[in-house]
Parts: C-alpha cells; structure tokens; sequence
C-alpha cells in the first residue's frame, strides 16, 4: 500500500501580533495538516516586546527574522512575511501555506497564494477581520486551540535545563490519539505515529522502553488497542469508550418481573378458592 505523500508546510508567524503562548498549540494544530518543513517567525527581536517569543524560538526549532522598527506607525514585519512567503512560493518546493496573524494586511497575500493552487491556513484571534478569514481555505481560532499556562511553561524550562527531551507521554499521546481518530473514537495507531513524528521529532517508543509503538500502546491502562481481522492495528482512549448495552439485562429483569407477577396472581386466586371451599 502506498503511503500518502507528505504535505510540505511554511509556517509563517507575525509574533508582533500573536501571543507566544499559543506556540506550542498551533505547531500541534498544524501537524494535522502537513509537515511544517519552513518555521518562522517575524518582529523586531531587539526589543523587549518579543521576549516571550524568544523562549518558543528553540523549543519549536522556530527562525526568527529579524526587521527593525524603522518608521513610526509602519509595520514593517508584514512586508517581510509577505516578501519571504512569495519566495518560498516561487521555490516551488511547498504545498501549503500557514499565515499565523490576526492582521488584514495579509488577505492579499492568502488570496495571491491560492490563485498558485496553494491551500492557505490562516490562525487568529477571533477578532480578526472577516476579509482574511475569507481569503483562507481554512481559519482556525487560537482562542479554540487553547494556550500553555505558566506552569506548563516552567516545567518545560526546567526538563530543558535538566537535559530531560522526553516529553510526558500520557499528554502526547492523549493528544495524538484525539487528533488522529475517526467518528467512533479509534484512531489508526500508523496515524497516531506519523503524529507524533511531526510533533515531537525526537519521539521514538524505545526511549520509553518499548521496541515498537504498538508494544508502547499496548501497556498504557489508559488506551485500547485493537487488531481488526485483517485491518491495521488501531488505538482508543479508554476514557471515549462507548457505555456497555444494558438491554439484556433490562429485558431479563423485565422478564424476572412479569414471573413474580403472575405466581402472585395465581397465589392469590387459589386462596380466595381455598377460603370459598
């Protein structure tokens, strides 16, 4: 069977415009989607306004670009993002397109994009204005994608400073599974890896002790894994498990009831025949 091809993404971020708690979050998001072979991030990265960003820049394997603040009221980091995105258009080596900004300026470069047949993937706030929305083939709230709280945040520096990369597998793995299932909850354990190879490039099932992801999945009590008859194997939140049928019991009790009933009706009648004796 042949695997489906790869999608090659360009993520293009405006973090003048877009706060950095969301990175984690819509890297996550955008796995979905493609690989994100192109990472940047676009502002003035000399002044202090940016010093959440700069945090993220390693973490995620984020570039960043610089470019100063030469005129007042101008913004000169849209013009770059928009300079660099028709480049990596013109290199022909992208599928898609993924604008991170709630800024309007850049419905033109969505549309420009697309007219190239490049799907676009825009990410906002939800105030952004609906000309960009638009100008989409998909837009995605970072209001629904949630964000890192402080604590995740300073966990995360300290497992850096430790030099401990393993990432917490219960969280990673819950994650996978739900963006990767299907309408009934089961999500094709090939898809829960190629997943998790987008997200974490450094996960592999044997730095946790376990030859392969299928053995890995196996042992977690909080997942199910399934072999169908002749299928690809596949896994399940145990928490997303349908509630068990309680039809057989209800009919056996039904059952048991109308029983009772009736060796009380005939109790009764063959007492009054007694007494009329």
């Amino acid at each position: 069977m042949t695997e489906p091809a790869t999608v090659r993404l360009a993520v293009l971020i405006d973090a003048d415009n877009v706060s950095s708690s969301h990175a984690a979050a819509l890297l996550a998001e955008l796995a979905r989607y493609g690989a994100p072979t192109v990472k940047r991030a676009y502002g003035d990265w000399t002044t202090q306004q940016l010093t959440g960003w700069k945090r993220e820049l390693a973490r995620h394997a984020i570039a960043p670009i610089q470019q100063f603040a030469n005129t007042v009221g101008k913004n000169s980091t849209d013009s770059a993002l928009i300079i660099d995105a028709m480049d990596l258009l013109y290199s022909g080596n992208l599928d898609a397109f993924a604008i991170v900004s709630s800024d309007s300026d850049f419905t033109r470069l969505a549309t420009r994009l697309r007219e190239s047949g490049k799907t676009v993937y825009g990410l906002g706030q939800r105030k952004t204005p609906a000309s960009l929305q638009a100008a989409c083939d998909k837009f995605i709230f970072l209001e629904v994608l949630g964000e890192d709280d402080d604590d995740h945040r300073a966990a995360d520096d300290d497992a850096d400073a430790e030099g401990d990369s393993l990432p917490d597998l219960q969280a990673i793995l819950h994650a996978a599974v739900l963006s990767t299932a299907q309408d009934d909850g089961w999500a094709p354990l090939g898809a829960v890896g190629s997943y998790l190879g987008k997200t974490h490039a450094s996960f592999d099932p044997r730095h946790y002790g376990f030859p392969r992801l299928s053995a890995l999945a196996g042992a977690q009590d909080y997942l199910d894994l399934d072999h169908p008859d002749g299928g690809q194997p596949r896994v399940r939140l145990r928490s997303q498990r349908p509630p068990r049928k309680r039809a057989a019991s209800t009919k056996a009790a039904g059952s048991a009831g109308a029983q009772g009933a009736r060796t009380a009706k005939a109790t009764k009648a063959a007492s009054k025949t007694a007494a009329q004796g």
